[in-house]
């Protein structure tokens, strides 16, 4: 098992991104540039979670975590932007808002005791 595996945060935002993904693209009415920016956006924070843990020293490992949590904060970004236009149900947007909040919460945590 590699180490990245081993982050509760990288399970949850793993969960979060599949599941972003799968509805994003199954709306084909979604504006194919905010579909992008939202795709790259969103497995950015999964690939720097991974990268960070793979990281030797702390310093390099905070980096990857904190452009992890900057990546979510992209992704909030643009899923506030799509409930802005209508573009996702308001519950849709509570859920993922939520679960992404909960990912930001605990990898603060993360670059904190690192």
């Amino acid at each position: 098992m590699f180490d990245f595996e081993k982050l509760d945060v990288y399970s949850k935002m793993e969960g979060v991104t599949a599941e972003v993904l799968k509805n994003i693209f199954a709306d084909r009415t979604l504006d194919p540039f905010l579909k992008d920016q939202l795709k790259r956006a969103i497995v950015s924070v999964t690939l720097n979670l991974a990268e960070g843990a793979g990281r030797m020293s702390p310093a390099d490992k905070k980096h990857f975590y904190a452009m992890a949590r900057s990546s979510l904060f992209e992704s909030v970004a643009l899923l506030r932007i799509l409930k802005s236009q209508q573009l996702i149900q308001d519950t849709q947007f509570e859920q993922w808002y939520n679960e992404m909040e909960e990912v930001s919460k605990m990898t603060l945590k993360l670059i904190q005791k690192t």
